[in-house]
Parts: structure tokens; sequence; C-alpha cells
């Protein structure tokens, strides 16, 4: 379970991961004051929550968004490994480009405190490792994401409404001091069950690194909501061991109405 929660409720965070695109539309689908929580189960265990919440902030003289993401176990899965993760990101406002990242956590003992500070006109990005008292200067591609910008960045994609089924998008996002090429299919359209009635949604798999955590490489499934939102509704993934699911259980402030087909 190292690492799932933050990483899979997150995809919300982590599917998204994978948001590029610096057209006009960047601001289009959410704003200041947005608010969503999920609620994660590993199997029939209601193992945590995690929250992801757009703020604003000032960077380089600008005001810019400000997106933090917490997951936390609950209950008895706190008691066999608990999880206490703070992943932050600034980012502009208009082209979605990250100024600064943070990435604070504790799962299982497994610790990390860093910060990351982002060049955009050198491709560069500082990042400072408080544990071990460090700094390093990664190059990094054009337009790189960090891993809570990509998903604004991917919600906001121009294309987003136009892919058909089966047609990926890749995209650079750096975390662990490397970059990713991170995939993302479109699998197409589901009506789903949620907490707050039926919902339309797109249907997406993004491909992860089969092995120690991801049972394969198509082991995660993300489906998000066909409408101006593209508000994250579910996350399913098949782990290594044992299987862990995502819902939205919460949110507030979107920026457009949430449209749902069939109330409950």
């Amino acid at each position: 379970m190292k690492k799932i929660i933050l990483s899979l409720s997150l995809l919300g965070l982590l599917v998204f991961a994978a948001s590029f695109s610096a057209s006009k539309k960047q601001n289009a689908a959410f704003t200041t004051g947005e608010f969503f929580k999920f609620r994660i189960h590993y199997g029939l265990v209601n193992a945590g929550y995690a929250t992801l919440e757009v703020k604003e902030a000032v960077r380089s003289n600008k005001k810019v968004y400000h997106a933090v993401g917490k997951g936390y176990t609950v209950g008895m899965a706190k008691l066999f490994f608990k999880v206490d993760d703070d992943y932050q990101s600034y980012f502009d406002k208009d082209n979605g480009q990250p100024y600064q990242f943070v990435r604070k956590i504790d799962e299982g003992g497994y610790t990390k405190n860093q910060e990351g500070f982002f060049n955009q006109t050198k491709n560069t990005v500082l990042v400072k490792d408080y544990k071990n008292k460090t700094e390093k200067t990664f190059s990094v591609t054009e337009n790189v994401q960090d891993i809570v910008s990509s998903f604004y960045y991917l919600r906001n994609h121009p294309n987003i409404d136009r892919l058909t089924k089966g047609e990926s998008i890749v995209i650079d996002m750096f975390f662990d001091d490397e970059i990713y090429k991170f995939k993302l299919k479109y699998l197409g359209k589901e009506d789903i069950k949620t907490k707050f009635g039926t919902v339309s949604s797109m249907v997406f798999r993004p491909y992860v690194q089969s092995g120690r955590v991801f049972k394969e490489e198509e082991s995660l499934t993300v489906w998000i909501s066909d409408d101006e939102n593209k508000v994250p509704l579910r996350i399913k993934a098949s782990l290594a061991v044992g299987s862990l699911k995502a819902d939205l259980d919460g949110f507030k402030g979107l920026k457009h109405s949430f449209k749902v087909k069939v109330k409950n």
C-alpha cells in the first residue's frame, strides 16, 4: 500500500497527472476556491482520504494558483500503515507552467521533505532536499509539469473533448528527480453511479510502471466528469497485492455547474 494512498487519490492527481497545453482555455475548467475530497478503499477497508484545493499566491510578482493536495490514512489502516502526505504546486494562471512544488510526506516511515523551483526560461529545476540537506539542479524539458500542476494542466487540454476512443496523450512530468513520459489513453464514455447520482464520464487509462506497486502497466483506470469541470469521479487500481478504489466524496467551489443525469 506504500505510496498508493496519495499517488492514486491525487490522481485525480496522478491520473490526470497529465495535463498539458498553453491554450486560451487554460483557466476554463477551474478557479480559486475549488475543493475536492476523495474517499479511498483498499479492498473492503476504508483506508483514508485525499483532498485537493486551489488557492491563490504570489510568485515572481504575479498572482498564481496554489494547489494543495493532502492524503492521510484513517482507522485500522492508520494503525497498520500511517500516511500523512502534503503535495503542493504553484503554477501560472495563464499558461499553467509551474513555479514551485512542495513534497512533504510520511508513508509508513518513508519520508521526504523537498521543494522544487522551476526556471522555465533555462529549463531547469532546483530541488532542495531538507531531509538530507542537499540542493541539486536538474535539466528539464520545455513545458514540463510537476505531479500536482499536471492534474490542472490536463483538465484544460484543448483537445480533451475531441479525443477518439483508443487515442493517447503523452506529457513530460518531473517527479522523484526524473522526467517521466506520462501516457494517458482514452477509453470512451460511461455513465457511472456516484454519491451524487448518475454522472456522464470520460474514462482514461494512465500507463504506470508495473512491478512493486502496480500489477501491470494497465492497472489504473480513471473516470472524469464529461462536462466543463472535468471533475475526477473515480479511480480504480489493481495492485501487486490487493486493489484500491478512490471515489469523489465531496466538492465545492466549482467554476461550472456539476451535471447529474439521475439524482439519488
